[in-house]
């Protein structure tokens, strides 16, 4: 299946079959009882989601948005947990997926502890090029996202992406 950028994959509350993203980036919005969006997560390629439901189903957590044209291959749900029953291969691959994810979280919580917000938005600049070039961070989130992201307010992100802007050099057009 492909989903272009904007697309919507699967919607919070909701419940359906597991997916395996083939190619390209989804975010993860969870709306609060607000009514605030909330971003809460980033799906890369060769990630299979929602990860809360990769052992047991359960409705989806939040919704899920193609940032980039994106391939989703389709993981019907009776064949996924049938599959799980009988093979510890399986289940080994769910757990390094799990694993493969707690590790991504663990750097995102060290990119919120970096010491100055430059040094946080930057690291999640260069965390992004390496899987949207050559599209930059703001060409697929928001400024609110970004702060969302990283721990900041949206003023602060827009600030720090002027002071970028201004210390680029001009180009030749």
């Amino acid at each position: 299946m492909l989903l272009h950028k904007g697309e919507t994959l699967f919607r919070q509350g909701e419940s359906g079959p597991l997916y395996r993203l083939k190619s390209g980036l989804l975010k993860i919005i969870r709306v609060h009882e607000d009514g605030n969006p909330v971003l809460v997560n980033i799906i890369v390629a060769g990630e299979m989601i929602p990860h809360h439901s990769l052992i047991t189903p359960k409705p989806y957590h939040g919704t899920a948005v193609a940032l980039v044209t994106s391939e989703v291959e389709v993981l019907p749900s009776k064949e996924w947990y049938d599959s799980l029953a009988g093979n510890p291969d399986k289940c080994l691959e769910v757990a390094l997926l799990l694993q493969s994810k707690l590790r991504m979280m663990q750097q995102r919580i060290d990119q919120l502890t970096q010491t100055t917000p430059a040094a946080k938005l930057k690291s999640l600049q260069e965390w992004f090029a390496v899987y949207i070039p050559p599209a930059t961070l703001t060409d697929v989130l928001t400024q609110d996202e970004i702060g969302q992201l990283i721990g900041m307010r949206r003023e602060t992100v827009n600030r720090l992406l002027r002071s970028q802007a201004a210390k680029l050099p001009p180009t030749d057009g």
